[in-house]
């Protein structure tokens, strides 16, 4: 089962055990988060695609870590020789999809998936 869930404006496609970073989200390292913006619902016996979003449906997650990117330098220059150098780093927070609930009774967790990955 995979879903389509908008999370600080940007949509993420994810399933069950996946790894992302998204932008900074208040919370402490090894809480839970709930994100009820949940856009489509597929992989089962059927899709299901909200009108914008799925009533009852939701994705939670676990905060793995708070951080940061790489500097990223920022040059401007302009005729005359003058010159601007500046430098950005993004906060981020990584997260691991925990469960995936379709709002219709279906569910999807981590570990039924880990197990499956631990066969093969």
């Amino acid at each position: 089962m995979y879903t389509v869930v908008e999370i600080k404006g940007h949509q993420y496609k994810l399933s069950a055990g996946d790894k992302i970073d998204v932008e900074r989200i208040e919370a402490e390292e090894g809480s839970t988060v709930t994100f009820d913006q949940v856009l489509l619902v597929g992989g089962g016996a059927k899709t299901l695609v909200g009108a914008p979003v799925l009533g009852g449906a939701k994705v939670t997650a676990k905060v793995v870590k708070q951080g940061r990117t790489r500097k990223i330098l920022v040059l401007k220059r302009k005729p005359g020789g003058s010159r601007r150098k500046n430098g950005h780093r993004q906060c981020y927070t990584g997260l691991v999809i925990t469960e995936i609930n379709d709002g219709q009774g279906g569910v999807m967790k981590a570990e039924v998936k880990a197990k499956t990955e631990a066969k093969k």
